[in-house]
């Protein structure tokens, strides 16, 4: 399950539809409109497996680390988010919910910063050309 937070752009959700990516946004499908940070963690936790998509990079911080859940901070234009989006979900390292779960992810257009469940060091990797 994708969840979006509210700061990504409706337009950038109808790309990621458009592309057959299925996505739920806080405050339409899940949840409800102006949750607060410290809300939004509770509710990943009652939800299967979900990866959380934010622009906050407040949300890259290892000890949001959980078995349960992905977070993925995207540090890149409001306009391209569904890019990165569908890019992320399309690397061999994330192309599947097994692969994300368990990590917080901020990407943007270097790479990729990751940190692991229990892991003492953040790891990068470089973008697939």
């Amino acid at each position: 399950m994708n969840i979006l937070d509210e700061n990504i752009m409706e337009s950038q959700t109808q790309v990621l539809r458009g592309w057959h990516i299925k996505v739920q946004r806080i405050g339409h499908e899940v949840g409800f409109l102006g949750m607060k940070d410290e809300e939004i963690i509770p509710l990943l936790h009652q939800l299967r497996y979900p990866t959380f998509f934010t622009r906050d990079l407040g949300f890259y911080d290892r000890l949001l680390c959980h078995p349960n859940y992905c977070i993925v901070c995207l540090s890149v234009y409001q306009h391209e988010v569904a890019s990165f989006i569908r890019r992320f979900l399309k690397h061999p390292a994330f192309d599947n919910n097994k692969k994300r779960i368990g990590q917080v992810v901020q990407i943007s257009h270097v790479g990729i910063r990751i940190w692991h469940l229990h892991a003492e060091k953040e790891e990068e990797i470089t973008w697939n050309l």
